[in-house]
């Protein structure tokens, strides 16, 4: 199946697509300042250079969007139909640096928090974030 957007189009769009300070990302970040936690963004010398490091309490949490990360059974992951041959290697990829990523925090003892994009729609949100400050408290 052809692309439905001219090259120009598609070029322009995913141009638009930021890696760092995603509208899901704010959200956590601003919900967590607000509520008196102190992060570093985005540490490089980090595995998978995590969105959110929170020193104190050992804990690195990544913000994944459903679709660039392969989040399994979202409504907001589905398989392109277009170019599949490119998508489809360059999703996994991403999944499988993420599960080598988690690893080597984890033996680097860091805790790993992973928030869903889909996670943070309307209706669901509160409950995600009340449970993420829950998580990073060790409550």
């Amino acid at each position: 199946m052809a692309d439905t957007h001219s090259i120009e189009t598609r070029s322009y769009n995913m141009s638009r697509i930021r890696s760092v300070n995603t509208k899901p990302e704010l959200k956590v970040r601003k919900f967590l300042f607000s509520n008196g936690f102190r992060y570093r963004l985005n540490v490089k010398e980090m595995p998978g250079k995590p969105d959110l490091v929170l020193p104190k309490y050992n804990a690195v949490i990544f913000v994944h969007g459903c679709f660039w990360h392969g989040h399994d059974g979202c409504r907001y992951f589905v398989k392109p139909k277009s170019n599949q041959s490119y998508w489809l290697p360059k999703i996994e990829k991403n999944i499988n640096r993420d599960k080598a990523n988690f690893a080597r925090l984890i033996e680097l003892g860091w805790r790993v928090l992973e928030v869903w994009e889909c996670d943070l729609k309307k209706g669901k949100i509160e409950g995600t974030l009340e449970k993420l400050v829950r998580t990073i408290k060790n409550i």
